[in-house]
């Protein structure tokens, strides 16, 4: 006598939809400004009360025209120790960077974590159609795979 299977038929189970996330999706949005011409002192109280390690520098008009880091700080911190005089209080202009790589809000998460790795930055400013709408930063890569784990990753 030959053995039958009892085993019904099969459900249909539901596949994981491909999770193609853009920089849109994940970056910082209430991000802190700073002005050309306020102080490094200010930045640095900023920084700090803020718990952050950077932001970009914009115009009157909320346009995009630098990046300022604690990094930008240490510059001022080690000269005022050099020539053995206190920090001066010199403007954000004087440390900023002024070419700024910023990321497009429509590029996708692979995309954003590839920029990180190959320049080393900590963080980007977001622009979608040239205006500033955002900020993403490392954390914000880690978080967002960290959360896809189990799901399928799809790459455009």
């Amino acid at each position: 006598m030959a053995v039958k299977s009892f085993q019904g038929p099969r459900a249909d189970s539901e596949k994981a939809k491909p999770v193609n996330i853009l920089v849109r999706d994940i970056m910082t949005t209430n991000i802190v400004t700073f002005k050309i011409d306020q102080s490094i002192h200010d930045v640095m109280k900023v920084l700090i009360k803020n718990r952050i390690s950077g932001g970009p520098v914009v115009d009157e008009k909320g346009q995009l025209i630098g990046i300022i880091s604690e990094a930008d700080c240490m510059k001022e911190i080690s000269d005022s120790r050099y020539f053995n005089m206190p920090i001066l209080d010199k403007s954000v202009g004087h440390f900023m960077t002024s070419k700024v790589e910023t990321l497009p809000a429509e590029m996708s998460l692979f995309d954003a974590a590839s920029m990180f790795h190959s320049t080393g930055r900590r963080r980007f400013p977001v622009l979608h159609k040239g205006t500033l709408v955002g900020q993403v930063s490392r954390k914000d890569i880690v978080i967002a795979a960290a959360k896809m784990r189990g799901t399928t990753w799809h790459q455009p």
